[in-house]
């Protein structure tokens, strides 16, 4: 099995904690979880750090670290379809050395209560984890949603002047 992954909680039904294109007002969110959740509600995932990805984040495992996100519990008839789609949507096979991501349970607070739940995240596979370290770019505050926002609401870089058309004489 490889490093991080963690296999005790296989087979049972744990809540979801997503923290990119999977959070309410992504595009993900309305393909994969509607009409699939019987509940939703804010997370922090402590000890991970959100680095940008090419159009989505990457949670890396890091100590002194948060990640914001969204608890997402599947309703149960609806759960073992929901899980198989996470986890082609991650590019998630369970061993496989070519993962971009590891299904991992973990620890997740609820932000409203501040108690804790174990939960399934997707964080980046070791080799994915080895680049984002070496030279990925951290999303300050460890959130997918302020990150885009920001990123939407930056002034966008003017363009050069056009040089002025010759002149005819």
């Amino acid at each position: 099995m490889p490093a991080g992954e963690s296999t005790p909680a296989e087979g049972r039904m744990l809540p979801f904690f997503v923290y990119g294109t999977l959070r309410p007002g992504e595009h993900n969110h309305d393909l994969f979880l509607r009409g699939r959740l019987a509940a939703e509600e804010p997370g922090l995932l402590a000890g991970a750090v959100l680095y940008e990805g090419p159009g989505y984040p990457y949670a890396v495992e890091a100590p002194g670290g948060e990640v914001h996100g969204e608890l997402v519990t599947a309703r149960p008839e609806a759960y073992p379809a929901l899980l198989a789609a996470l986890d082609r949507l991650e590019d998630y096979a369970p061993g496989d050395p070519h993962n971009l991501y590891l299904r991992i349970a973990r620890e997740v607070t609820r932000t409203a209560s501040g108690t804790p739940i174990r939960a399934w995240v997707y964080v980046a596979a070791p080799a994915v984890t080895a680049r984002l370290r070496a030279h990925g770019t951290p999303i300050e505050g460890g959130d997918w949603l302020n990150f885009r926002s920001r990123r939407a609401r930056s002034p966008r870089p003017l363009a050069p002047p056009a040089p002025p058309a010759p002149r005819t004489p």
